[in-house]
């Protein structure tokens, strides 16, 4: 196996080659920081590269091996970790100038519960990923790092806000990459880059601090396979002391079925949840890939959620509402945030509790009626995101209506699932007459994020794209 191969070996080979003493944390670890080192200059996907500290972890790793240790389920496996969660010894930056180093930030004392986790479970960290300012958009930018590029289109949006997660999986930058998503910030990165993503259940992976934004920001993982998602999953779901709304319930091993494929199963396919736009060529690739679970013997049915245009205006509301805080820093530093944030966070100002908690009320009527609809399907089928990669100089797309801040527009298929909290992944489904990625996005009821996992191996062995490299 050469070093390219190396790269884009999955995380559940590496894991089982080392245990076996077939290959060394050393070497994967060295080969990719090797191709890092060697293309992250066109990418630009790590905010803080740490390959000294990436390859002391791996000469740990290394030597618990050879003195027949017992090891983690990630034991020597390279992974990254999201410039908005702690991991010690580095400043969490969040994209944004007003926390970078320079202005005297101090690191962080200790890891999240997420770094920890996969430190525990064996993982080697290889550094920080880009994120947009404080993870407030869908497109790949940032004043702090500027633009995390889309592999397959140089200066093209790789998605956001898990930027650089997204644009590392698919560029062979180490096989797991933690992200977060709070209207889709795991997903459209999948979709746009070509990999896998998944937002799990509300609380399954611990989120400390838990955000202030009514518990919409969910932590999961972006992989180039679904079975590697599913071991970041066992190493890093489970209740956490300091995070109230952690699931208290065991979680169940996440690889276990993904080798059968789901059957008789109720599937609703909705190419617009009753109101998106979608360009021609994404509506096109997805509602071929819905059709794939037929094969499986699923019945699938095409339909449009009465609940699906009640959301533009919740999810506008609550983007602007949740953003408005980060008032506190437009004083001093206006000049040097993203204009699109400074916009959406004057739009969510001046709004009384009156108003918040009417909104809110209405937002919980929009969720029940979520959880009512999924009581009669087993899955649904949406497209992950409306458009294919677009320039990530521009907010929308130049064939969309501009807006000062609405990136949501093009991504009304990803705020319903925070706000209600339930699992959702983005597949990678089709590739445009452009060479550009479109997502599928599979959701199931709450809770069941095994099945959503099951399902998405499923479309994987029907439809595979591992193979597929943009460089």
């Amino acid at each position: 196996m050469n070093d390219e191969d190396l790269c884009f070996t999955c995380a559940t080979d590496l894991a089982r080659l080392i245990r076996a003493r077939e290959l060394s944390p050393v070497e994967i670890t060295r080969a990719v920081i090797d191709r890092i080192e060697r293309f992250d200059g066109r990418v630009n996907a790590f905010s803080r590269f740490a390959p000294h500290m990436a390859m002391r972890m791996a000469r740990v790793a290394e030597a618990a091996v050879m003195a027949g240790d017992s090891l983690g389920p990630l034991h020597g496996v390279p992974v990254t970790i999201k410039d908005l969660f702690d991991l010690e010894g580095f400043v969490t930056e969040s994209g944004s100038q007003t926390q970078a180093t320079a202005t005297g930030k101090q690191a962080a004392k200790s890891d999240s519960p997420v770094a920890a986790r996969l430190k525990a479970a064996g993982a080697v960290i290889l550094g920080k990923t880009t994120t947009p300012e404080f993870g407030w958009t869908g497109v790949s930018r940032s004043p702090l790092s500027g633009i995390t590029h889309n592999p397959w289109k140089h200066g093209f949006n790789a998605g956001a806000s898990s930027a650089g997660s997204g644009a590392a999986a698919a560029a062979g930058f180490a096989p797991l990459h933690q992200g977060s998503d709070g209207a889709g910030s795991i997903r459209m990165p999948s979709h746009f880059s070509g990999v896998f993503g998944i937002k799990p259940t509300w609380g399954r992976v611990p989120h400390v601090p838990v955000r202030n934004n009514d518990l919409v920001s969910h932590v999961g993982p972006l992989s180039r396979t679904v079975e590697d998602a599913a071991l970041f999953l066992n190493a890093t779901a489970g209740a956490h002391p300091l995070d109230h709304t952690s699931l208290t319930e065991p979680a169940p091993d996440f690889t276990e079925n993904l080798s059968s494929d789901v059957t008789d199963l109720r599937v609703a396919f909705s190419p617009n949840l009753g109101h998106a736009r979608v360009d021609p060529e994404v509506a096109t690739l997805v509602a071929a890939a819905a059709r794939t679970f037929e094969s499986a013997g699923c019945v699938v049915e095409e339909v449009n959620p009465e609940w699906g245009p009640l959301g533009p205006e919740l999810g506008r509301f609550f983007w602007s509402v949740h953003e408005a805080p980060l008032g506190q820093y437009l004083e001093e530093w206006e000049s040097r945030m993203d204009p699109g944030l400074v916009a959406c966070i004057r739009a969510g100002t001046g709004h009384s509790a009156e108003d918040y908690m009417a909104m809110r009320a209405r937002k919980l009527d929009y969720i029940e009626r979520q959880n009512r609809f999924l009581a009669d399907w087993d899955l649904l089928l949406t497209p992950a995101v409306s458009v294919a990669a677009f320039p990530a100089t521009r907010l929308q797309p130049e064939h969309w209506p501009e807006h000062p801040w609405d990136w949501l527009s093009w991504a009304e298929f990803s705020y319903p699932f925070n706000m209600s909290g339930l699992p959702a992944a983005s597949i990678p489904c089709g590739w445009t007459e452009a060479g550009l990625p479109v997502g599928l996005q599979i959701v199931a009821r709450r809770g069941e994020d095994a099945r959503v996992l099951q399902a998405a191996a499923t479309f994987e062995r029907a439809q595979p794209w591992v193979h597929r490299r943009p460089f």
